[in-house]
C-alpha cells in the first residue's frame, strides 16, 4: 500500500506533536461560560425554498460570542409526530450551508436538520473583526497576534456550541438525540461541537481539519487548506524565532486537545492518501477520543468523496 504519511500501525498509536497550552482546559471553560452567557436572540425567517413535500425550511439567525449574528439553515419535517432527533451539519473551509435539496433526505427520515454558516466564510454569518495583526489570509491565522480569546476559530467553535444549544431548546427536538457530521473543516467542527456539548450522542467527522499544526509543518504540507500558515511565517516570522510560541497559540484551536471531552459515539472516515489533512493529523485527534469509536479507512483515497461512507453515516445515525 503506498504511503504519504506513516504506516497504519503507527497511525493507530500516534498522539500528535503540536504543543498543548498549559491553560487549555481553563481557556475553553471560560469560552463556554461566555457562550452560555450570550443571549442567542433567535430569529426565524421562512425560506424561499418551500416546495418540498417533506420539509419546512427556515433561515435561522442567532447571536454568537462577541455579538456576531450567525446564520444557519434549519429544516424540520412537515408531519411531526412527537419530538424529533436532530442533525447538525458543518461545511468545508471557505464554504457555506449550500443548497436546501441535499438536506431533504435526512428530513424525510424524521430528522430536524441545522446547517451552520461559519462566520467570515462563504455564507451569511458575520465576522465582527476587531483583532490585531493580519486579516488577509484565512481563519486559522486571524487573531494569532492577539490574545488567544481573539482567535477566529475559537469563536467558530463556540458558534457550533451555541447552535447546538439553540436546536436543543426547540420544542420539536428531543435534546437527547443529537448528531453532528461534516467533512474537512466540517469534520473538525463536528469534533469541536461534540467536545463542547457533551449531550451530543453521535459524531461522524470525515478527514477532519484543524489538527496537529506542527505535524503539517514537519511534513512540508503548508499548502492547500493550510497555506495561510506558510504565509504567516513568511510575512511575520521568516526565521521562525517565534515558532514555539506560534504553534502553542495555535494549540488553543487544535481539535486533538478537545477530543478527550467527547462523550458521543464517533464514526470517522479517512483516506490514507490525504495530503490536505494528512492521516496522522486526523489520528492525533481520533486517538485521544475515549468514548466508543470506529474509523473507516480508505487506503487509496485522499481528500475526496469516500464511496459508501455517507450510507455508513446514515446507518450510524439512524438509531437516534
Amino acid at each position: 500500500m503506498p504511503l504519504v504519511d506513516m504506516s497504519l500501525e503507527n497511525l493507530r498509536v500516534y498522539q500528535g506533536i503540536n504543543p498543548r497550552p498549559d491553560d487549555f482546559d481553563a481557556f475553553w471553560d471560560r469560552g463556554l461560560a461566555e457562550q452560555r452567557a450570550t443571549p442567542p436572540d433567535v430569529k426565524w425567517v421562512s425560506a424561499s425554498f418551500q416546495k418540498s413535500a417533506v420539509a419546512e425550511c427556515f433561515d435561522l439567525y442567532f447571536t454568537g460570542v462577541e455579538g456576531a449574528r450567525i446564520h444557519a439553515k434549519y429544516l424540520r419535517p412537515k408531519q411531526v409526530k412527537g419530538k424529533c432527533p436532530a442533525m447538525l451539519f458543518f461545511h468545508g473551509y471557505s464554504g457555506s450551508t449550500g443548497d436546501w435539496l441535499d438536506k431533504l433526505a435526512w428530513v424525510s427520515q424524521g430528522f430536524c436538520v441545522a446547517v451552520l454558516d461559519c462566520r467570515g466564510q462563504g455564507g451569511f454569518s458575520e465576522d465582527v473583526g476587531g483583532v490585531k495583526g493580519t486579516t488577509l489570509r484565512g481563519s486559522i491565522v486571524r487573531g494569532l497576534d492577539d490574545a488567544p480569546e481573539k482567535l477566529l476559530f475559537r469563536q467558530v467553535f463556540l458558534d457550533c456550541a451555541q447552535l447546538a444549544r439553540v436546536v436543543m431548546s426547540m420544542p420539536e427536538i428531543d435534546a437527547t438525540r443529537l448528531g453532528v457530521h461534516g467533512g474537512s473543516q466540517g469534520g473538525a467542527l463536528s469534533i469541536a461541537c461534540a467536545a463542547l456539548v457533551p449531550e451530543i450522542k453521535r459524531c461522524a467527522p470525515v478527514y477532519p481539519f484543524l489538527s496537529d499544526y506542527r505535524r503539517i509543518w514537519d511534513m512540508d504540507l503548508f499548502r492547500d487548506a493550510y497555506d495561510e500558515l506558510k504565509y504567516y511565517f513568511r510575512m511575520f516570522d521568516p526565521r521562525h524565532e517565534r515558532e514555539q510560541e506560534i504553534f502553542t497559540q495555535l494549540g488553543y484551536i487544535d481539535i486533538q486537545f478537545l477530543a478527550p471531552r467527547i462523550r458521543a459515539s464517533v464514526l470517522m472516515g479517512t483516506g490514507l492518501m490525504d495530503t490536505v489533512c494528512p492521516p496522522s493529523t486526523q489520528f492525533a485527534a481520533y486517538n485521544k477520543i475515549t468514548s466508543p469509536k470506529n474509523v473507516v479507512i480508505y487506503p487509496d483515497f485522499g481528500h475526496e468523496g469516500l464511496p459508501g461512507f455517507a450510507d455508513k453515516v446514515f446507518d450510524f445515525m439512524a438509531d437516534l
